[in-house]
């Protein structure tokens, strides 16, 4: 799945959009800096956009727009429902971010299989 994401996200950055100039890095705001957190942003905002369709699914269910659950369930209930829309909600509204996250596995896998060759190799030799 990490090569479909490598792949398909360079793909995609690649039919739309130029290739990057390699100029003077400053030091507040580095490209790489973003990158490393990028599992972490990735992560807060799918919590967030979970949170949002929580907090709308309850208030529905409380003014009885949406229907409650059976007894007692209904927190289970409202749960179910924000997991449900939440799920293609980040799909499509996280894409960036999900590119960025695959991008940052990728360069870590990446850096792990070379590290493995090279030592593979002195073992070897």
């Amino acid at each position: 799945m990490l090569h479909w994401m490598r792949y398909g996200a360079r793909a995609r950055r690649g039919h739309h959009q130029p290739e990057k100039k390699v100029g003077p890095v400053s030091t507040s705001t580095s490209s790489s800096g973003s990158k490393q957190r990028a599992t972490l942003r990735y992560t807060a905002m799918r919590l967030g956009v979970f949170a949002g369709c929580f907090l709308a699914v309850w208030a529905l269910t409380y003014l009885r727009v949406l229907p409650s659950g059976l007894g007692e369930s209904n927190f289970a209930w409202v749960v179910l429902l924000a997991l449900i829309l939440s799920a293609p909600l980040s799909w499509v509204l996280l894409r960036k971010q999900r590119d960025a996250m695959s991008e940052q596995i990728v360069e870590k896998v990446d850096r792990a299989k070379t590290r493995l060759a090279t030592n593979q190799a002195q073992e070897d030799a």
